[in-house]
């Protein structure tokens, strides 16, 4: 029986073998064997062990192609991040700006109209992924609703009491969802797992500058603009900020290239290159099967595998974590400061962290590791909310800021650690990544009603909420290597001669040989070799 729908004779993939179970039934198995491949393959077995790896001509490539990747695509998708945050976040600063007082807004209200934004974002993230992989077009998919939340944060401007404010909030959460999965399942499309990690800390960092610019610009606003035409600072700050976010939206659907394979401005061998280096990183072709069933198959895969709840329990644990980031005007108010000067502190703790997240990922890269990067810096958070529940002068209160926001080292590596430790395909890992999104910002749901102002501005019960998360997220994430190492043990046992293929198994083999051009035989070496980041 042969095992290649091409009529190709068993000498060239193989022979698979028949065998049956002992017993009353007998039930059929196909299992095909390590050296039945390397033996009568048309492929050596010294030059099959190439195929696992770029020639040095298609290396010079590869260096290319990442450069081009590199300055235009980063680029794009940090100043489409950076408006994300910036329009997500500025509810903080509009509140130093009057919104509240101006809305008639009580504290519960208030945190009522922040959490919100999340249930929306929630319920979207899922179906959005699979709507981004299923349509092929990132550039129109994201680029709509990056114009969409901004016409909704411009918007914002004009409301007027709770009811307004609570459904604004809500929109902007359902059409902000598609873009940050989307985009973490995007660049997995274009970059190998060794080169994920730094790439992830560049992204997020546009996180944390907006949290630097954003405050910044809203104390440019504040200082100038209240007042002007009749509108308060508040409804200036989203004005701005939401027409900015439109023009980036438009300038995305035109100048976005979509996947490798597509991208017409690569050449052709680029753009084998592109394709192949990932096939190579992931040992096996990363393309989903044709039909409209790969979606729903996808899901089923990532919600059977372990991994995925594993990761989405550690991502909940370090978004609610960093909570703070939505309250973090009114933690350096507590400070003693006015307005304009509370919102120009905000700047320094981000912008420390911009920097430093980028070694901290470049080493994570480098090392290929990603546990210990994601384990240090939790006691340095940790230490941060003693500080700052138990200190009283400015010194200490101020330089606890800067060790909580450790804990957005952590972003970077579990962005990389998710991409590298959820197979392919893809329709599986858009499903996965978008429902641990989900599950990591349903966090910020329930967090804001810990920020209460009756712990005398220390936020004991918050900050006690940040300890226990990450004390857990550090439990999971000891338990997510445990895991991999397992399945590494696993892979090694497989790569043995005698190890056997299941029918599952051959069919991702055939898939693969069929995408690259070659035999099944040297497909099964090229597989060979693949194990998981720790």
């Amino acid at each position: 029986m042969s095992t290649h729908k091409h009529d190709k004779s068993d000498e060239e993939v193989g022979v698979v073998h028949r065998e049956f179970d002992h017993g009353d039934d007998l039930v059929q198995k196909d299992v095909i064997h390590d050296h039945d491949v390397l033996g009568r393959s048309n492929v050596t077995r010294e030059d099959a062990m190439h195929l696992g790896e770029l020639t040095p001509e298609e290396l010079v490539h590869e260096k290319k192609l990442r450069k081009k990747i590199d300055c235009l695509i980063m680029p794009l998708v940090m100043l489409v991040y950076l408006m994300n945050y910036i329009d997500r976040n500025n509810y903080a600063a509009a509140r130093l700006q009057g919104l509240q007082a101006d809305l008639n807004l009580s504290d519960s209200q208030y945190e009522t109209a922040l959490s919100i934004l999340f249930v929306g974002y929630v319920l979207m993230q899922v179906p959005s992924n699979a709507l981004l992989n299923f349509s092929g077009k990132p550039s129109w998919y994201i680029g709509f609703w990056v114009i969409a939340w901004g016409l909704v944060s411009l918007l914002t401007s004009q409301v007027k009491n709770f009811g307004d404010i609570v459904a604004c909030r809500f929109i902007l959460g359902f059409v902000e969802a598609p873009f940050f999965c989307g985009v973490i399942f995007y660049l997995s499309k274009w970059y190998t797992r060794a080169e994920l990690s730094f790439r992830m800390a560049i992204f997020y960092s546009a996180s944390l500058l907006s949290g630097a610019f954003g405050n910044l610009i809203a104390a440019g606003i504040l200082s100038g603009l209240a007042g002007r035409d009749g509108l308060a600072a508040w409804q200036w700050l989203y004005i701005i900020e939401g027409s900015i976010t439109m023009a980036v939206g438009i300038v995305i659907v035109f100048v976005l290239p979509d996947f490798p394979h597509t991208w017409k401005l690569l050449s052709p061998e680029l753009r084998f290159v592109a394709n192949r280096r990932m096939a190579v990183d992931a040992a096996e072709a990363d393309v989903d099967e044709p039909g409209s069933k790969q979606h729903a198959h996808g899901l089923k895969m990532a919600f059977t595998d372990p991994k995925t709840y594993i990761i989405a329990f550690m991502y909940h644990c370090v978004t609610g974590a960093t909570g703070f980031q939505n309250f973090f005007p009114t933690l350096t108010g507590s400070l003693g400061f006015n307005n304009i000067d509370t919102l120009l502190l905000v700047a320094p703790p981000y912008m420390f962290m911009v920097f430093y997240s980028y070694g901290h990922s470049y080493a994570s890269d480098k090392l290929r590791n990603r546990y210990w990067f994601w384990m240090y810096p939790i006691p340095i958070t940790i230490a941060g909310c003693f500080i700052f529940m138990f200190a009283d002068g400015f010194g200490p209160r101020y330089f606890s800021l800067f060790l909580l926001n450790f804990a957005f080292a952590m972003n970077s590596t579990i962005y990389a650690w998710i991409a590298s430790a959820i197979p392919r395909p893809p329709a599986k890992r858009a499903a996965a990544m978008a429902f641990m999104n989900s599950v990591g910002n349903a966090a910020s749901i329930w967090t804001p009603y810990t920020y209460n102002k009756k712990y005398n501005g220390h936020y004991d019960l918050a900050l006690g909420v940040v300890i226990g998360l990450m004390t857990a997220a550090g439990i999971a994430g000891t338990g997510l290597r445990f895991y991999l190492a397992g399945e590494n043990k696993r892979l090694e046992r497989m790569d043995g001669a005698d190890a056997e293929l299941t029918p599952k198994d051959i069919k991702r083999l055939q898939r693969t040989a069929e995408l690259e051009g070659i035999d099944v035989a040297a497909a099964r070496q090229l597989q060979k070799g693949f194990r998981y980041q720790l």
